[in-house]
Order: structure tokens, then sequence, then C-alpha cells
């Protein structure tokens, strides 16, 4: 077995250079680590992380902790931004899926305890409030795509869908669209409630009124078991003589929905009607014509900074502000058209990027 001595001997160098190469250590001359990289290349040598535990008392793990996070499209970019960050800075990171199951997540908490895992991101597939980590595991974490209720002060890092949905209705507005329908995501999803909480607030803002909005809900039940009215709902709007000329979603996923019941009406996107979604699940927003216009959620970020995060918590540092909010960027594309008004009459006149 390659030992670091053997490492050493070859690059010509100190155990302590090695040691310093191989954890990432500052301030070692570029030719020096240029010479310990190519011998342990070379030699094939394995650093001993048990050796290493034991003598600094640190692991430079991480741990991630996830639900569902694999069943929702593109979440898994926030343990890729999480991985990334980790390789770039010496890091490593176990993870553990739990698929929701409160036992299999006590467990997980205990295993990281006794591997010594230093940090703990504890991840969610979607956007909502929670209480991780049970009252006997004390280990350093940051709440990733969620916010704490009231069991502890954790630092979170989350979405901003109050900032997302204010940009998406200020976009129809500024395009002159003054009539506008809204389809409801679950009202149990704290996302969906913060976005519609945002588009109710800049649509008074403006000064419209209630009768100038359609709202309609499009989803509802136990989470991952919902009931979808969201078709049914968009053909109310659509088939009304004074519908609205725009239509909000609460995700991209309604928004296709939205897509197929205005096409199926023969109304054309966006001559007849405008069309936003929210989320920018490429599978959705790219594959309709013409593309939708919607708010991309932050995911490869929220896992980098999160990451990013959690180092600086562990270093000692107070974090401030507790929680974190990541914008959600407006993403122009070709389904909302400009609003013109000709003769008294109002007339969509198509908007392309």
């Amino acid at each position: 077995m390659v030992s670091i001595k053997d490492v050493a001997r070859m690059a010509g160098v100190s155990d302590k250079t090695v040691s310093r190469v191989v954890n990432k250590e500052p301030n070692v001359h570029a030719d020096t680590l240029q010479r310990v990289e190519a011998a342990i290349a070379s030699l094939g040598y394995v650093p001993n992380m048990a050796a290493r535990l034991i003598r600094s008392n640190r692991s430079r793990t991480f741990g991630i902790i996830t639900d569902f996070i694999s069943t929702t499209p593109y979440s898994g970019d926030i343990v890729r931004g999480i991985q990334d960050w980790a390789n770039a800075n010496g890091r490593t990171v176990f993870l553990a899926n739990t698929n929701g199951n409160l036992e299999r997540e006590r467990e997980t908490w205990r295993t990281f305890q006794s591997h010594r895992i230093e940090g703990v991101l504890y991840v969610t597939m979607y956007h909502r409030v929670i209480d991780p980590e049970p009252d006997e595991v004390d280990i350093p974490t940051i709440l990733v795509n969620c916010r704490p209720g009231s069991k502890k002060p954790y630092v979170s890092i989350e979405p901003d869908d109050l900032q997302g949905s204010r940009d998406l209705t200020r976009h129809l507005l500024e395009r002159g669209h003054r009539r506008i329908g809204y389809i409801r995501l679950n009202p149990r999803l704290l996302g969906a409630e913060l976005r519609y909480e945002a588009f109710r607030g800049t649509i008074r803002e403006a000064g419209l009124s209630e009768n100038d909005i359609d709202v309609r809900l499009g989803m509802d039940g136990v989470i991952g078991e919902e009931n979808n009215y969201v078709f049914a709902a968009a053909r109310e709007i659509l088939i009304q003589p004074d519908r609205p000329t725009a239509i909000m979603c609460g995700n991209d996923e309604m928004a296709l929905q939205v897509y197929i019941a205005a096409l199926g009406l023969g109304l054309s996107i966006p001559n007849d009607v405008s069309i936003v979604g929210f989320d920018d699940f490429r599978t959705v927003s790219h594959a309709v014509k013409p593309e939708l216009t919607t708010a991309a959620l932050p995911y490869y970020d929220l896992g980098y900074c999160g990451a990013d995060l959690l180092e600086r918590l562990l270093e000692g540092e107070d974090l401030e502000p507790k929680h974190v909010m990541l914008p959600c960027r407006l993403v122009e594309r070709g389904s909302v058209g400009a609003v013109l008004k000709c003769s008294g009459l109002i007339e969509s006149k198509g908007h392309h990027t």
C-alpha cells in the first residue's frame, strides 16, 4: 500500500508538505504542488481518511439529506451545485435520500453524527416550512429550499417566490395587460401562496380591481396526490366573451395545460392570449411554441451558495441575514404579447425576443 512517505520521497519534499497538498491547504509553491500531484498520480496514492480523521478530528465531509428531490424536475441541480462547491473546496459529500420517511431520516442523522459529518445541508424538493433533526443530534445545518418552523433558529437559503411573481406580473402590466387570469397552485405549498400573494399585491399597486382579474384554483389536496383542475379552469377562463388578455400560471406544468386549452379553442398564443408560467422547467418552457415566458428557480445556486453558507457557519461566522433569498430570474420568451388600444378596442400584438 502506497504511503505518504512514498509520495514525499518521489516528490523530494517532506511528509508535511504532501499532507498540505492532500488537504488543499494554501501557501504551497506552484512547482512543489505540481511535483506532489504528479507523484500522487504516478503512485496511485489514496489518502487514509480514517487516519486523517483521528489526527485532525475533522472529517472534511458535508452530509446532504433530501426527501423526494429526485422526482422534481431539475431540483437535482441543487445537489449538483453542492457537489461542485465541495469539489472546488476540498470537501467530500455524502448524500442520503429519505423518500420522506421520518424513521429513515432519524437514522440518517444518527449515522451522520457517528461518522463525524461536520455539517448538513437539509434539502427539500419543494419550498416549504420544515423542522428537521431530532433533538438528540446536534450538527451544524443549513436549510436549502425550505425555511424553519419554530423548533430551532436555522439559517436557510430559499428561492424568492415573491420577487419572481412580482416581476412576472409587472411584465404583463408593462405590456398593457389590464385583464389577467390567474390559475393557482395547491394552496398547501408555501411557494404557491407566496406567488399568489405577490400577484395580488402587484395588481393592487397597479390600480386594478377585483373585476380586472379572474382567479381559479388549479390544484388542491395532499401534496403529490393533488386533484388537478387546470385544464377545466383554463377553458372556463378562455370561453368568456370578455376573456383575460393574459393568464398567469402557478408553474410551467400548469401553463402547458393552458396552452392545450387555448389551442383547442382555436386561439393563438400570444395574439389572442398571453401565457406565463413559473419555475423554468425546460422540458416544458422550451418545448411549447412559442416558448414560455417564466421565472427560473435558482436550483443550482441554492446548492452552491448553501454549501458556502455552511462552510462559513462552521468557521464560526455569525450569518446574517438568517434567511437568504435568491432571485427567481424573469425569462422573457415568445408567449407574451403587447396589448394595444385601438379605436376603443383591445388588440393583442405578438411579442417575441
